[in-house]
């Protein structure tokens, strides 16, 4: 499907084949998906179908008393209202927005173990994703480790021909640059605007870091940039999958 060159980056558009693919977005909180809202919205816009899974209910984000969100239940409720009203803001259908829950260990990230594995075969089998986005797995959060690794077992396991989409983080440790996205001032007020629905994300990162979660997503974006003549951008690893032997990262 994609022929990756030698010369390497390139921007996102000079790559893709034409519409329709499917992408499957991994995203292992409520908020990964508006991490790359500026390229999955290139997607949205040339028809292709995109299907979101949010693996975790990110409620250890969610600082107590919050919106009145004490418990782990109204947390994640909190969270998941947050990202499907960033969802309708973005354009996303509804019914393309899952919540998967995997059951995670005692520190509250996701269990590497067969019924997990199951569930993200299950999910991706239903959809058969050409391009599957989800954040680099060589990342300091260990929800984001455990989201790539559960990905990359349940692939070579099937077999599955599609490309793995990496995206760099704020918590990335070190990655690959094969393809990028450019964007100017209005997309980054857009995207601002789409982070800041993650309200008990906004205020959190305020408390603790005195920049908001608009403003430190955007800061990565913007450091991205500089290296790519951009003034922002959303940098990519591309991994295959069912087409020549595949690593891991």
């Amino acid at each position: 499907m994609l022929q990756l060159p030698a010369e390497r980056p390139l921007q996102l558009q000079q790559l893709m084949p034409a519409a329709p693919l499917t992408l499957v977005v991994l995203a292992p909180h409520p908020d990964d998906f508006d991490a790359i809202a500026v390229t999955l919205r290139y997607f949205h816009r040339r028809g292709d179908a995109i299907h979101l899974a949010v693996l975790t209910t990110g409620a250890s984000g969610v600082e107590d008393g919050y919106a009145d969100a004490y418990t782990a239940d109204d947390k994640a409720a909190l969270r998941e209202k947050e990202q499907a009203a960033s969802c309708a803001f973005f354009g996303l259908p509804a019914e393309r927005l899952s919540f998967l829950r995997l059951p995670p260990d005692e520190k509250g990230n996701p269990r590497l173990d067969d019924a997990n594995r199951l569930c993200i075969r299950d999910y991706l089998a239903a959809r058969q994703p050409d391009l599957v986005f989800m954040p680099h797995g060589n990342d300091s959060n260990v929800t984001h480790q455990r989201t790539y690794a559960l990905f990359h077992a349940v692939a070579l396991a099937e077999g599955w021909k599609m490309w793995a989409v990496l995206n760099q983080d704020a918590k990335t440790v070190a990655m690959r640059t094969d393809l990028y996205t450019p964007f100017a001032a209005g997309d980054a007020a857009w995207k601002a605007e789409l982070l800041r629905l993650h309200a008990s994300q906004q205020q959190r990162n305020l408390n603790t870091r005195a920049q908001g979660f608009d403003e430190r997503v955007l800061a990565v974006n913007r450091k991205t940039g500089q290296g790519l003549n951009a003034e922002y951008a959303e940098a990519f690893e591309l991994e295959p999958y069912g087409m020549e032997s595949t690593g891991k990262n």
